[in-house]
């Protein structure tokens, strides 16, 4: 798998979300590079897990999708 790519803009809120998470819930102040350090690591680690569940969750709602054009299935003795 390709390695995930995020916008400038994303990875910067991202960051920011760290850092606030950090300082909400473990009265920790997390710098700028302490953030995109741990980003780093969960794109690496946690990432492809997340993504991979993400296609298992699309694919499983696209079959139920599916599932549901063939209800608008006509009955056998329907003529043109």
């Amino acid at each position: 798998m390709n390695k995930i790519k995020l916008t400038p803009q994303i990875k910067e809120k991202i960051i920011e979300s760290l850092q606030q998470y950090f300082h909400n819930e473990r009265d920790e102040d997390l710098g700028n590079l302490g953030a995109d350090l741990m980003l780093d690591f969960i794109l690496k680690e946690v990432g492809p897990m997340i993504y991979n569940q993400a296609l298992i969750d699309v694919h499983e709602m696209m079959e139920d999708k599916l599932e549901d054009i063939f209800l608008l299935e006509l009955d056998d003795d329907y003529k043109y």
